[in-house]
């Protein structure tokens, strides 16, 4: 016989392969029933968070459909802002946590349903006769909406003796979105007229393009239109051909980049949402530029789209290259007479800051240089996302993930790199946080170091300071007190957990990155790199929200 908890263990490892998690009385069923008759690897974190940061990061790497496991009460609630940053980054994963018995509360339990709704998840909750079945809807509900599903197991059934495992059936997901009918293949066409009349074609891509699978497609669709192509933040590398790419659109691309983008008179945009920071605030094209916008969102996102096809973006560039093929479209030749490589140049930062302390662009720069090509980097929020966005190339979008940014949270860094590395076992997962995310995320500090290892490095950029509120209240002449924070040794704190530590003071000390990059990973320990920048550098994008915030 096997129980309650048994049944969810068992049909979530036929689908899912990485847990991650905290134990408690709530789920320590499951887990003793994961880890004793499922082959799913189970990765303990240190704080409730970080298993669902962990999972959201595992899936991102492209590590698949991941699980976070918490118990009841207060180790769910540790859960929520995570959950919140996954349900708006549209993240699949599933919550396993524990649950108030049938009979009632108890001081200690909480309206969970309530809170998760809250943050716009749902619960499922499982009963003795249809746990595998409930268990088997949470998993379709996740894939089928690309949000994150909480799977309760109340405390008065999660050990109860169920019978045996039935064998479940593979998830029932909807299929992509094809641009068929009679409408859609007119707006087909209608966007293929626009590429073939176009003398300056835009090709822009989302995170949505790259989970289609688009990228090739969208290459493709480059060629043969001459267009030049850009993507959102989130899917940095998405294009097969980066000769002709201009990086990331908006608040991290560059300035000579943004101008060319302006010059455009029909852009394509292809999953992706159009948010304010890509599209700098409304700057991002001319309003002369026809812009449309082909995503899976029921209507246009910004209100400079003027044409807008619902569709999977692949499926919707495989049939405007078609159309194109059939009406004898040419190239327009834009792409060949410009010199991309030129415009993709940031600012070089000048070394030392005038305080003294490093400029994080020239800093920023020179580690790209010594990084190893195979890397995955996640980034936790705050002002210091530009560096990494702005400096450190990566090869495709399952490489690049910033946790956080959804929800506007921090503190999600430490934990996303224990699900980088186990969604990508051999490859070097590149952590960049703030001394503000970095300590608000600090008991997963162990478990980024116990799980990466010699593949990891974490990268803080210390300001002594919530640089983001400096910079936009500062300005306004706010109390400086709340925003600033007393300089940490972040070198000290990983040795403490088995790490080698570096404080960062002059490019020369970056010799020490520079060693460690060529030892085999198996023999060099977790590396973090405390970087003592100045506060007085302002990233390009928050110099657009100074302006828009004045």
């Amino acid at each position: 016989m096997a129980t309650v908890s048994a049944h969810v263990a068992a049909t979530l490892a036929r689908h899912i392969s990485q847990v991650f998690g905290v134990m408690g009385n709530g789920n320590a069923h499951f887990l003793n029933a994961l880890e004793r008759e499922t082959d799913a690897d189970y990765t303990a974190v240190r704080h409730e968070a970080g298993a669902v940061v962990a999972a959201d990061a595992c899936y991102r790497a492209g590590g698949g459909l991941a699980a976070a496991t918490t118990t009841y009460g207060a180790g769910f609630t540790n859960t929520l802002t995570s959950l919140a940053e996954a349900a708006q980054a549209r993240v699949p994963l599933i919550l396993v946590t524990g649950e108030a018995p049938r009979w009632g509360r108890r001081p200690w339990d909480v309206d969970q349903l309530a809170l998760a709704s809250g943050v716009g998840v749902r619960t499922f909750t499982v009963g003795r006769t249809d746990a595998a079945a409930t268990t088997m809807l949470a998993i379709e509900h996740a894939l089928s909406y690309s949000l994150p599903a909480v799977l309760a197991i109340p405390y008065d059934v999660a050990g109860l003796d169920m019978g045996d495992i039935p064998q479940p059936p593979a998830p029932l997901v909807p299929p992509p979105v094809a641009p068929v009918g009679e409408v859609a293949a007119e707006k087909v066409a209608e966007i293929a007229r626009a590429l073939a009349g176009a003398e300056r074609p835009v090709l822009l891509a989302g995170r949505g393009a790259w989970l289609a699978g688009a990228g090739a497609d969208l290459g493709a669709l480059a060629d043969a239109t001459g267009a030049v192509t850009a993507s959102t933040a989130l899917a940095r590398g998405i294009f097969p051909d980066q000769e002709h790419d201009l990086g990331v659109a908006g608040g991290f691309g560059a300035d000579g980049a943004m101008e060319l983008i302006q010059q455009a008179d029909v852009a394509v945009v292809f999953g992706a949402s159009l948010n304010q920071f890509t599209m700098r605030f409304g700057e991002l094209f001319a309003p002369s530029a026809r812009v449309i916008q082909i995503d899976l969102s029921n209507t246009a996102t910004h209100p400079q789209v003027g044409d807008f096809l619902h569709a999977d973006a692949a499926l919707a560039a495989q049939a405007v290259l078609a159309e194109l093929s059939a009406i004898g479209a040419e190239s327009s030749g834009w792409r060949e007479s410009v010199d991309i490589a030129a415009l993709r140049d940031h600012h070089p930062g000048t070394g030392q800051a005038p305080d003294g302390r490093l400029d994080p662009r020239s800093v920023a720069r020179r580690i790209a240089e010594v990084l190893p090509e195979d890397r995955v980097v996640v980034s936790d929020g705050g002002h210091f996302i530009a560096w990494a966005n702005m400096y450190w190339p990566v090869a495709s979008p399952d490489r690049m993930m910033m946790i956080g940014t959804a929800y506007q949270a921090i503190g999600q860094g430490f934990p996303s790199v224990a699900g980088a590395a186990r969604a990508k076992p051999d490859s070097t997962v590149v952590l960049t946080t703030g001394d503000g995310g970095g300590l608000m995320a600090l008991a997963d500090l162990e478990t980024a170091v116990r799980v990466a290892g010699g593949r990891g490095l974490a990268v803080v950029w210390n300001d002594r300071a919530y640089g983001a509120e400096v910079h936009l209240y500062g300005r306004k002449g706010f109390a400086p007190g709340p925003m600033l924070i007393e300089e940490v040794d972040f070198a000290g704190l990983a040795r403490a957990v088995g790490a080698e530590g570096v404080v960062v003071r002059t490019l020369e000390d970056l010799k020490q990155l520079e060693a460690w990059t060529q030892r085999p990973p198996e023999d060099r320990p977790f590396l973090l790199l405390d970087l003592r920048i100045s506060g007085e550098v302002i990233a390009p994008y928050q110099h657009e929200v100074i302006r828009v915030n004045a």
